[in-house]
């Protein structure tokens, strides 16, 4: 019986390319199609943590109860209370945010946005030097923890806290997710696969206006997007260490022992495994110093150094122009769950349009382009403040959608250009840089309490100098992952020379 069966499957020849590892386990075949969708599953989580702050701190209209007394923020109101029309309560409500007290809730975001910074940054870190696997399920069980003592805040501190801690944990499954995805994907399905994995996030953002449509209160709206990762349980089963940091830091057992398991699920052959990737091993040792890359090294040569600043850069830009623009639509007024079921939902498309645009157009152009529809959106809100809100919401929708198809492609992008020994510190870098955009972001839409106009400029100027800074940087489509510093550094130097 068993002998029939073989004669049925056979084992299907892998590709022999470059890339020691694509070469035992296949381009793209179903373990990775089943790896990917069980990654994807955290990132519903990302984009409800990171973006729940337009429904827990949601825009609620007080008016002041004291006799003859019209102002609410005024000395001589005594006593006020909160329109409960449309959120039975909010941070706003729960911790009176208003008057001299408003730009707290402005500043809780900020925090998470921190929280995200150094998740990203310092989880990236770990990843590199501890492996892929325990960084990643650390920062899963953490955000699950984290957030559901998040519910039960007695105090504003104490929820700004926890908040914090949640993205941090949230910035660190960003950025371990992603290196471990890109790190079993070859070249052909590179740019598809890295782009998708944005997808579960932008539908993410688009069913916060749902989750908040049916749940008005603040504390069971956060507990709805938390209890969600309890699915993170089964990562301990299906998540292994990445065979590609194994295989670059020296393991080359373990490597072989999950590629053998891959390569059976994907019906190739196993019998070579050892001996190639023995002898891949080998060829990597003689050109590869033997210490771990550093966050050090990705501007200790000149190259190197132009590429991290200007993809930083991008990812700055880009984090500060979408959440802040998400932000700053559930402000403009009007139906805040229609707004924003609106402008999040255009993102979904935004995203499958990058796939085709990264595929035929390549990463440099798209990113160009991408911004540039940004940047169009936004500097015409500048002139159209005092225009119908429906107009203003049209224009800033604009904005947003430029952005959510930026957003795949800087994780495409970055995930290409640094070489493996750094990838997860140069993502974690990046995506460390990013959050101070989003960070300042809530800041630069309190702005239009001064001048209408100011925001949409600071987010539309921003998307021209992402626009600029990517000329610098040197196209990845269809190139093998570098994997030493030296990689790093001579990467599309025949492109610019």
């Amino acid at each position: 019986m068993a002998d029939s069966e073989k004669k049925k499957d056979p084992p299907k020849p892998v590709e022999k390319t470059s890339d020691p590892i694509i070469s035992q386990i296949g381009d793209f075949r179903r373990y990775q199609l089943f790896f990917c969708i069980v990654i994807f599953m955290c990132k519903f989580g990302t984009g409800w943590h990171t973006i729940g702050h337009i429904f827990l701190a949601a825009p609620t209209p007080h008016s002041c109860t004291t006799e003859n007394v019209t102002d609410p923020c005024s000395d001589d109101c005594h006593e006020t209370e909160f329109d409960h029309s449309t959120f039975q309560s909010t941070i706003i409500t729960e911790w009176n945010l208003t008057c001299k007290n408003a730009t707290l809730a402005s500043l809780s975001q900020s925090i998470v946005m921190l929280g995200v910074m150094f998740g990203s940054m310092i989880f990236g870190m770990l990843s590199d030097r501890f492996g892929r696997r325990p960084s990643f399920l650390g920062c899963c069980f953490m955000q699950l923890i984290c957030g559901l003592i998040v519910c039960v805040s007695p105090y504003f501190w104490f929820y700004c806290l926890f908040r914090f801690l949640t993205a941090f944990a949230t910035g660190g499954t960003m950025t371990t997710s992603f290196v471990l995805i890109m790190e079993i994907i070859g070249p052909k399905k590179r740019e598809l696969i890295a782009i998708l994995y944005q997808l579960p996030f932008n539908i993410g953002h688009a069913s916060l206006s749902v989750f908040s449509y049916f749940l008005r209160d603040w504390r069971w709206f956060q507990f709805s997007i938390t209890i969600w990762s309890c699915v993170f349980v089964i990562y301990i089963c299906l998540v292994p260490e990445s065979p590609r940091w194994l295989f670059t830091t020296g393991r080359v057992d373990d490597a072989i022992k999950i590629l053998e398991k891959v390569a059976k699920h994907n019906r190739a052959p196993t019998d070579t495994i050892r001996e190639e990737i023995e002898a891949g091993h080998k060829v990597l040792a003689a050109r590869m110093p033997s210490k771990k890359g550093n966050l050090i090294d990705l501007f200790r040569t000149p190259r190197m150094r132009i590429k991290t600043i200007c993809m930083a850069n991008n990812w700055l830009v880009v984090c500060m122009v979408y959440y802040g623009i998400a932000q700053y639509i559930s402000k403009l007024g009007g139906n805040i769950f229609i707004n924003n079921l609106i402008a999040a939902g255009l993102s979904i498309p935004g995203t499958l349009l990058c796939v085709v645009l990264t595929k035929y157009l390549g990463r440099k152009v798209t990113m160009m382009l991408t911004n540039s529809i940004s940047a169009v959106g936004l500097l015409a809100l500048v002139f159209l403040t005092n225009a119908p809100m429906n107009i203003q919401v049209m224009c800033a929708t604009v904005g947003l959608f430029g952005a959510s198809m930026t957003f795949p492609n800087v994780y495409l992008w970055g995930g290409e250009i640094f070489p493996t020994v750094v990838r997860s510190n140069g993502v974690g870098l990046c995506s460390m840089i990013a959050r101070i955009g989003g960070f300042i972001a809530p800041l630069i839409c309190d702005l239009a309490m001064f001048r209408a106009w100011l925001t949409p400029f600071i987010f539309g100027v921003f998307s021209i100098v992402a626009v600029i800074g990517t000329i610098f940087l040197p196209e990845t489509r269809g190139l093998p992952l570098p994997e030493t510093l030296e990689d790093g550094e001579n990467f599309g130097r025949k492109q610019r020379d």
